[in-house]
């Protein structure tokens, strides 16, 4: 039986775990995403071959979805609204219904999928085969392979460049990374990173992309327009996970058996600071709004929080064993870790709480009741937005300018975005808008 175990904030114990959800033994939670048009979170079960879809309003398991051997990684299709799980032991895709958790296809795939990510510019799945050295392109509408394009040797990673339509797919053994054109589905070209390329991350906002090189201690940054190379900086320990963070340009890499994580200025491409965290940082997530990081540690079983404008270190929260993945829930404010050892799920409430005190949360995390749900246009009153403003998607990435008047919003897929609002006078603190956006 699954159970919700609450551990709800304390202003003595200043601890921001809010719930923890027990899954069966030997689910092996190992891989979380988010659905922002239903406000789900999906956690992949390596062992027993399932996913968990959790509701992001009440921390409820609301389905056990049958996926099939080894399930790896998850993506979300924000366009269809659908959820793929790549399964590392069937050569598989499964792709689940975001309305009704119901599996609505099952899309072959290369040797051993390790990787997925989606390319909401084409409207397109890709998925790293670990095995077969290549990658799996998958129709977002139809669910059907379109094409398999070969790569380099051990596709251990890949990702999205929505700014220019373009896929990275990082190739561990051959330690290169392979570009490929998200409308052609063609290998634009091939770049040379470092020693043992392990993960990849786009930051739209400078136009590149990362490369973590494992063993060889270094991020190549690329340009995404060009695809040249215009940087490789060495890093501590053994970069591994990496999160982009538009609240400050910043790129947060997490430093392995180091212990810490580097922040690289996304304007300077160079380490600006290290920041000490638990042991084996494994994941990072961003919360944008309240500009944090999140760190989770897997040898030491907890998360690191980072305020992101300073750069420091607010708390570290003990969770389960081995927390091996991490998520944000925006329209919650909510930050989930998969413990894979211990079967848990850990939900932390990001609320602000200084030493032993808790602060009031900020008008900008209040998220209103019922969202604004527009078809087309985006309208604002002339007398309200007298400074610029913005949209942002679910993971925090600014997607368009806003303006007084109407915005046209048809060419944005289908989902939920947020506008950051100024306070209506002076000293005013922002608010937060919840946009839906419907064709």
């Amino acid at each position: 039986m699954l159970l919700a175990v609450s551990c709800w904030l304390s202003t003595t114990s200043a601890q921001w775990l809010e719930t923890t959800i027990l899954l069966p033994d030997s689910s092996d939670p190992i891989s979380l995403c988010y659905n922002s048009q239903d406000d789900k979170v999906y956690c992949a079960n390596f062992q027993n071959g399932t996913v968990t879809v959790i509701g992001g309003a009440t921390n409820k398991v609301v389905a056990t979805v049958a996926a099939g051997s080894e399930p790896q990684m998850l993506c979300y299709n924000s366009q269809n609204d659908r959820v793929y799980c790549a399964n590392f032991g069937d050569d598989d895709v499964t792709v689940i219904d975001g309305v009704t958790n119901e599996v609505i296809a099952l899309t072959p795939a290369g040797n051993a999928p390790y990787s997925i990510c989606y390319n909401p510019t084409s409207n397109k799945v890709y998925v790293g085969n670990l095995y077969s050295n290549d990658v799996t392109i998958i129709d977002g509408a139809t669910n059907q392979a379109l094409a398999t394009v070969q790569a380099g040797t051990s596709v251990y990673a890949v990702g999205c460049n929505r700014q220019n339509d373009k896929v990275y797919a990082a190739n561990m053994e051959s330690h290169n990374v392979t570009v490929i054109d998200g409308a052609t589905n063609q290998v634009l070209t091939t770049i040379y990173a470092g020693y043992h390329p392990w993960s990849i991350a786009c930051d739209p906002q400078d136009d590149k992309v990362y490369c973590a090189n494992y063993f060889g201690q270094s991020i190549t940054v690329i340009d995404g327009a060009s695809d040249s190379v215009i940087a490789t900086m060495p890093v501590d320990g053994r970069p591994q996970a990496m999160c982009y963070n538009p609240a400050n340009d910043n790129l947060y890499v997490t430093g392995g058996g180091a212990r810490d994580v580097d922040v690289v200025s996304g304007a300077t491409n160079e380490v600006i600071t290290t920041i000490p965290v638990g042991d084996s940082p494994q994941a990072l997530c961003c919360n944008p709004l309240d500009n944090r990081v999140f760190c989770a540690n897997t040898s030491s079983g907890d998360v690191t929080v980072i305020d992101a404008a300073a750069d420091t270190v607010i708390k570290t929260i003990a969770l389960g064993a081995y927390a091996y993945d991490i998520v944000w829930n925006p329209a919650q404010n909510r930050v989930y870790v998969a413990n894979s050892i211990s079967n848990t799920i850990s939900v932390i409430r990001d609320s602000i709480l200084t030493g032993s005190e808790e602060r009031p949360m900020p008008a900008f995390n209040r998220l209103p009741l019922v969202p604004t749900i527009v078809r087309g246009v985006l309208r604002f009153p002339l007398s309200q937005f007298a400074i610029h403003t913005s949209l942002f998607d679910m993971t925090g990435r600014q997607v368009m300018a806003l303006h007084p008047g109407p915005n046209d919003v048809s060419r944005l897929s289908p989902g939920v975005y947020f506008v950051r609002e100024p306070g209506s006078g002076v000293g005013e603190q922002e608010n937060t808008r919840k946009v839906v956006v419907q064709h």
